[in-house]
């Protein structure tokens, strides 16, 4: 057995320990860490939903109706009115035929690999993907291909060396650490030359983008039948959990039949499936947190750019200050945060060797003194030197 720790000590003298705090309290613009009172700029909590109280009160009545656990997995009989309900609203809300529940992003992800593809199949992923995707590769035992970042002539190269089996191309449409967003339009025009499955994962897109926070398809004008696979996840702008696949009607049918993902995990609590139907129903009548967001992120870039901030080019709640060090960044996130400024430090392997930066997430909630005490505590010497 290695030796485990070294292996720790190792990580610690390399400013890559990773250690956990305690939230005592519900997210929010100001949240209670470590019983500090902290300016909350890492959540993905981006509408300010996750203690709405409409969600809460959706959530507290559903478990009066059905408990607190689901008690079994969709195919046995975990699988409530309140769950059904959601899938039907999500495949509406996104203009797909149907749409099915996952426990968490990370089992969808996974689970569309292994249902889809296996051995003699190549998985064709951008560079910069979550992690999700990229083990979505390994558990389906495809053939994994990573074209550079963004660079939608290295995917068409890539699906040129692709001479049998099924040819799935997937990409973040936000990329959860650089904040841009991928060019759907070609990666469609790429996909249908080469007769290739196109997957987005939607994560950070979805709530936030588009008509009523329709996502990154809206948001791009494009249509969800020229994106056979759909994922977004209810976890960060809804400000429940999960998350769910839209597709058309065989799409679903046969997850339901073949993702062992979905088939052997126990159903996610039916509360949940109720407060995260109240979110859409908020999306759709209050829009206005979408506008305050986006008016946010205008905000914080005008100041990032007059500071001089290394910020990279993004237009959507994520911001990463790059900082490069990787005990560097760490160290900055542990002044902000003794200044009462929550943001964290994203650092190898999450991001590449020497690309450690300060991810910063806005909300619909902060005001702009918020975002004016951030960027003067970014911008002071003794932080990001």
């Amino acid at each position: 057995m290695k030796n485990l720790r070294q292996d720790l000590q190792q990580r610690e003298q390399q400013g890559l320990y990773r250690n956990r705090m305690l939230l005592q309290g519900p997210q929010g613009r100001e949240i209670i860490l470590n019983g500090q009172k902290v300016l909350n700029f890492c959540s993905n909590d981006y509408l300010g939903l996750a203690n709405h109280p409409e969600l809460t009160t959706a959530f507290i009545e559903a478990t009066q109706h059905y408990g607190v656990g689901s008690g079994s997995a969709h195919l046995v009989n975990g699988h409530t009115k309140a769950h059904h309900a959601l899938e039907e609203e999500l495949a509406d809300f996104c203009g797909y035929p149907r749409a099915l529940l996952f426990s968490t992003g990370y089992m969808a992800n996974l689970g569309i690999a292994q249902s889809l593809l296996s051995k003699g199949d190549t998985m064709i992923e951008d560079r910069l993907n979550h992690a999700s995707l990229i083990d979505a590769a390994s558990i389906s035992h495809a053939h994994l291909m990573r074209y550079l970042h963004k660079d939608y002539d290295s995917l068409r190269k890539k699906l040129m060396r692709c001479e049998s089996g099924e040819k799935l191309v997937s990409s973040d449409a936000v990329f959860s650490m650089d904040g841009d967003e991928a060019d759907i339009a070609s990666m469609i025009n790429h996909c249908q030359a080469h007769d290739a499955l196109l997957m987005l994962d939607d994560a950070h897109g979805f709530g936030v983008l588009g008509k009523d926070g329709r996502g990154s398809l809206s948001h791009q004008h494009i249509a969800s039948s020229d994106v056979p696979i759909y994922m977004a996840t209810l976890g960060k702008s809804l400000g429940t959990a999960g998350a769910f696949i839209a597709g058309s009607e065989e799409l679903i049918e046969y997850l339901i039949q073949t993702a062992r993902c979905y088939i052997y995990t126990t159903a996610m609590p039916a509360a949940i499936a109720a407060a995260s139907s109240t979110s859409l129903k908020l999306l759709k009548q209050e829009n206005w947190r979408q506008q305050a967001l986006h008016k946010n992120i205008d905000y914080f870039k005008l100041l990032a750019a007059q500071a001089e901030l290394n910020l990279l080019k993004s237009n959507t709640a994520i911001q990463p200050v790059m900082i490069g060090d990787t005990k560097t960044a760490a160290d900055i996130s542990q002044q902000l945060l003794n200044k009462g400024l929550h943001v964290a430090a994203i650092r190898p392997p999450t991001v590449p060797e020497n690309t450690a930066r300060l991810r910063v997430t806005l909300r619909a909630d902060h005001s702009r003194q918020d975002i004016e005490q951030l960027v003067e505590a970014l911008s002071q010497k003794e932080s990001v030197n």
